[in-house]
């Protein structure tokens, strides 16, 4: 399940020759930067005057693609058809938004790529990762990219540690994964297809497709009034 095609449905994503036939899903954000430089570049959209793009001429969005005020696209960078980029994102250099996507407010993107339909919600950080599918993050989710140690960034999987050659590599996600709010995703973290993650999570490694991942703590709840209450009568 570490394959591009095990994880993500490429068979309509417009971008589909990043990823080789044998190779490993994140080898596509290798070939992103090359990919990029070749690319033929245009804006198809009028784009707003408290909008901001670096590197215009190797910046392509495409039609019916909205961008919110305050934006700053630093390209090159592909952005797709009738994507929302809403007020205050940062798409920093080296970035594919596919069609339909949306990047939320405060949300900043670096060296990713987004299939159609996938959703940065207001406040996460996409770094050096890649989001299937119809993929949600909700509010605050974190996909980190670098490890506290600088090492190289290990993939552990069936009792296998693979090497990625890659210092610095977030989460791969599988398509139709939703990932609850302010859980932070480790480096090299991966997730198969249609699973569920709950908020307020901290996780890393493989994980299955069609997996739930939840808390086991137990929350307690009292009641504030029987509180104060006893501390009346003593």
């Amino acid at each position: 399940m570490l394959h591009g095609r095990d994880l993500f449905s490429l068979e309509s994503f417009a971008h589909s020759i990043l990823w080789k036939k044998n190779g490993f899903a994140w080898d596509a954000l290798r070939s992103l930067i090359s990919y990029l430089d070749v690319f033929p570049h245009k804006i198809e959209i009028d784009i707003p005057e408290n909008v901001y793009l670096e590197n215009k001429e190797s910046i392509s969005i495409g039609k019916g693609t909205t961008i919110g005020p305050g934006v700053l696209i630093q390209g090159p960078c592909i952005i797709g058809k009738h994507c929302k980029i809403q007020h205050g994102a940062f798409l920093r250099p080296h970035v594919i938004l596919g069609d339909h996507c949306l990047v939320g407010h405060g949300t900043e993107v670096k060296h990713s790529i987004f299939l159609d339909e996938a959703v940065a919600a207001h406040l996460c950080y996409v770094g050096d990762s890649i989001l299937g599918k119809k993929v949600n993050l909700g509010a605050g989710v974190k996909c980190s990219n670098f490890r506290l140690d600088a090492k190289e960034i290990m993939i552990h999987h069936e009792e296998k540690k693979i090497e990625t050659r890659l210092r610095k590599l977030g989460a791969i996600v599988g398509d139709l994964v939703h990932v609850g709010c302010n859980t932070v995703l480790n480096p090299g973290t991966v997730i198969g297809k249609e699973s569920l993650i709950y908020p307020l999570l901290n996780i890393g490694g493989v994980i299955a497709a069609n997996s739930k991942v939840k808390s086991t703590r137990d929350w307690t709840v009292e009641s504030a009034a029987e509180k104060l209450l006893e501390k009346l009568l003593k």
